[in-house]
This record gives C-alpha cells, structure tokens and sequence, in this order.
C-alpha cells in the first residue's frame, strides 16, 4: 500500500474500525466526517451494541455485528480500539493483506496537523502505575505556566475530539496506555515519561518483554527530554534503546538527592539539576515536598516527573511550585475518608495491582490491609514480604483472596488474618467493620486491594465508594473529610 501524507484526505477510503466503544464510535464518526467508507465491527451482539449500532447506521456508517474477525472487502486501512488484542484473527487478515492497523491515538496524530489545526506538540507519559495523577499534575503546572492546554488520552478524554477541536493548544498533557502504545508507531512526542515497569496486562501482551517494549514507543523520536526513573532500572534501558531526535537528553528522577540531569529532593525540597545552567555545581529549587497531595513517596515521584516534563517545555519553577500546590488527586486514589476514634481510614481503590499495593503500603507505619479481588495472574509474594513489617493485620475479601492469605502465611505469619468468605458488595461492610474492631489508635485502615474490582464491583470507583460509605456507617469517633 503507497504510503500517504498524515495531513491526507481521507475522502474514498475504505476504513474499518475495530470495536463499538467510545474510541470507536468516536474514530468512526470522524473518519465518516473526512469522507472515508467506513465499516465497524465488533464481535459482541448485546443491546448495548446494536444500540450504538444503530445510531452510527443512521449517520451512513456501516456497522457489522457478531463477527469481528473478517477483514471487510476492499479495506485500505483498519483503526483499532486500544483493548483489542494483537493476536486477534482481523490483524492477521489485515497483516496478510498488508493494510496498516493503527489505534485511535496514531489516527490523532496524523491529523492533529491538518489543514486549519494547529499541531499543538505532546508532552507524553506512560507507566504501570500514575500515569492519571502525573498527566493531571502536568496540566496543572503547564496550565499555572499560562499555556493553553489540557490533560488528554487514557485519561478520559479522546485525543481525536482534542485534536479536531477549536481550541489552539499551546501543548498538551498526553496519558498513554501500553495498549494505545502498542497501535501507534508513528506517535512522536516533544518530551516523554516512564514512571515505572511492573507485571501488568501480559495477558494482553504475551510476555513481560513485550508490555516494556509497547511502552517504550513512547521515547521514539524524542526532541527535548525522555525523562526516566532512577530507581527503575528498566526504564533507562528503555531510554538506551531509543531513537531520538540529536541532542534529546535523558533525564532521571529520584526521590534522592539528584545527580546532574536528574530532579530529585533535599532537604524537603524538589529540585531540578538538569534544567539548569550548570548542572554540574547548580540546583534549581521547584517547590516543597509539603505542596505535594498527598505527599507519600510515590506521589513525590509523580511530581518530579511531572516536574521534568514542564520544565523540559521551559515552564519557568515558580509555575511548577504553583501548579503542584493547586493539584489535587482524583477519588480513589490514597484518598483519606475519615479518622475514627484515632483511626485513620485510606480508599486506594486505585491499587489494582501489586505495583500499586507496594506503593501505597510504603505511605503508612502501621496497617490494617484490606486487599483482594481478581488477581489477574498476580503473585503477592513480593508485596507481602516487602510489607510484613508494617501490618498490624489483614482482612481479604474477594474471588482470589487465597492467593493472598498464602502470601501473608509464608511471609508474615504473625499478622492476624480475617478472611470473609464472601464476593458479594456487601463484603466491603463486613471488611471495614472487621478492620476496625482489628485497628488501634495511630493504624490506618487502608484499602489497597492488589487486585481488579470486577468480581464483585463495577469497577474500582465502584469499589472504593462502598468502602467510604462503609466507613462512614462506623460509629461517630472523629472527623469524616466528606
């Protein structure tokens, strides 16, 4: 296949659209309005489906349901949604045809430069974990720059509405998922992050090698900064294996005391020694650990991070200092509920995985756990063993929670355990009520379950507001934050 201008017009291609979701329904009604024959497909046949199914039909958008693995006759070009598996029977048939198979993020950039837009550049992260709080801390700190921008991608909202859009971005904050990675060779960012590498989504991927590598796409053709972190090892060699731009530069982040190229802490001060004018002697203090919420240590790194991208752009520091101190954490994430009776009550429903656990277990001195739900292919050795010292007890909860009651059995045998032999929403009661009969003044009840909600909840949101209502059916004995 001849191989086209990104700024090209679609008019007359034959483009299929894999997936019925919100990015395909969006990549479909905007390859529809630049002209292109547009097929969706999607393997489900629910009432949700031929609901979307139908509105698309009535705008002159082709819809097949039900199969989702033939390539449409014709096709030139197929558009993805991110969940969909590289193995799937439509990219073979579409390798075997030698069409391209792009994401909906790949699609965003190639007409984020076309006629009457404006190219806004992409300050990009990825990670196994924070990439939500590092993007929206991104945006804060640009947006107290003065700069037009916005927090996009993973995060919410579709790059392609942002992209399309009237508004003439100055830069903007990019979240990108290993899967939206996987689909877009030709993303090129200005600057780029990996906050960190853990066992996520293999399922997916295949192979642990293969989920890095999906992430490391975001360093390819970097211009000012592909920032690292110095305490994750495979995220520099990531950044060895890049091909950048001349002159790019690796930046690090620690929440030590940095060394030259690196932004990091002293003294209770974040600090850049990259972006200075001599790194070797100089450091450029940013803000205090005390403007970070909540400041527990992954968060600090969050915010160097963040830090490192806007300053690679040339956000001046007092706007990183401003910009941090007006930033505030999404729901679910280490979010305090409320202190009773000196007990104080954290909602990490965000934890999904074990990565995310280890993190938030190291915020807190003593611990009552609730942990467990689907473990996705998890192990909890690691988590457990790294953690034993700082619990004071665990309540389980959920599908796979025998998988972390062996853990805490081999490698911290004398925490107490109450296991609740329950999947149902109701369990989240039970669980807190178990936790504060368990916990003393000075604990934290912390929910950081280490796995997926989908066996019993919707979702982690879900989750974690059981949790806070659970919290707040306790006995009165102090101060809910609401």
């Amino acid at each position: 296949m001849t191989a086209r201008d990104p700024a090209e017009d679609f008019s007359g291609r034959a483009v299929a659209v894999a997936g019925l979701g919100v990015s395909g329904v969006s990549a479909a009604r905007v390859l529809a309005g630049l002209g292109a024959e547009v097929t969706v497909v999607d393997g489900g046949d629910a009432e949700a489906q031929r609901a979307r199914a139908g509105e698309l039909e009535a705008e002159g958008i082709a819809v097949r349901l039900g199969d989702g693995d033939t390539l449409p006759p014709g096709t030139d070009l197929v558009v993805t949604s991110p969940g969909w598996k590289p193995d799937s029977p439509l990219f073979a048939a579409a390798a075997a045809a030698d069409v391209p198979v792009w994401g909906d993020v790949e699609l965003a950039w190639r007409l984020r430069r076309g006629p009457g837009r404006h190219g806004a550049p992409w300050l990009a992260v990825t990670g196994t974990n924070g990439k939500t709080t590092t993007v929206r801390m991104l945006a804060a700190v640009l947006a107290a720059a003065g700069l037009r921008t916005a927090a996009v991608g993973n995060i919410g909202t579709p790059l392609l509405d942002v992209v399309l859009s009237d508004e003439p971005y100055d830069v903007l904050a990019v979240e990108l998922s290993s899967y939206q990675l996987h689909w877009a060779p030709g993303v090129r960012a200005h600057s780029a992050a990996v906050l960190n590498l853990a066992p996520d989504h293999l399922d997916w991927h295949g192979s642990m090698e293969a989920y890095a590598a999906d992430k490391g796409r975001i360093y390819e053709g970097n211009e000012v900064a592909c920032v690292y972190n110095a305490a994750d090892p495979a995220t520099e060699d990531l950044v060895r294996k890049a091909d950048v731009v001349e002159g790019c530069r690796a930046v690090g982040f620690t929440l030590g005391s940095p060394r030259p190229s690196e932004f990091g802490v002293v003294d209770g001060i974040l600090v850049d020694r990259a972006f200075v004018a001599d790194r070797q002697r100089n450091a450029q203090e940013l803000a205090e650990v005390s403007d970070v919420t909540p400041a527990a240590p992954h968060n600090i790194a969050n915010a160097l991070a963040a830090a490192a991208l806007a300053r690679a752009w040339g956000v001046p520091p007092g706007a990183v200092r401003d910009g941090l101190r007006s930033f505030r954490p999404e729901a679910h994430r280490i979010e305090h509920v409320a202190e009773v009776g000196g007990v104080s009550y954290v909602d990490d429903s965000k934890a999904t995985n074990t990565h995310a656990a280890q993190a938030s277990l190291a915020s807190y001195d003593s611990i009552v756990w609730i942990a467990g739900g689907l473990a996705k292919g998890a192990t909890f050795d690691d988590l457990v063993a790294g953690a034993a010292d700082r619990l004071r007890a665990a309540v389980l909860i959920g599908a796979d929670r025998a998988l972390v009651a062996d853990a805490l059995a081999r490698h911290a045998p004398d925490v107490p355990v109450v296991d609740l032999e329950r999947t149902d929403t109701g369990a989240m009661a039970a669980a807190v009520e178990e936790a504060a009969r368990l916990a003393r003044p000075g604990d934290t009840v912390l929910m950081a379950p280490a796995c997926a909600s989908m066996d019993m909840f919707t979702n982690y949101n879900r989750r974690g507001e059981a949790f806070a209502e659970a919290v707040r059916a306790l006995p009165s004995g102090g101060t809910a934050d609401g």
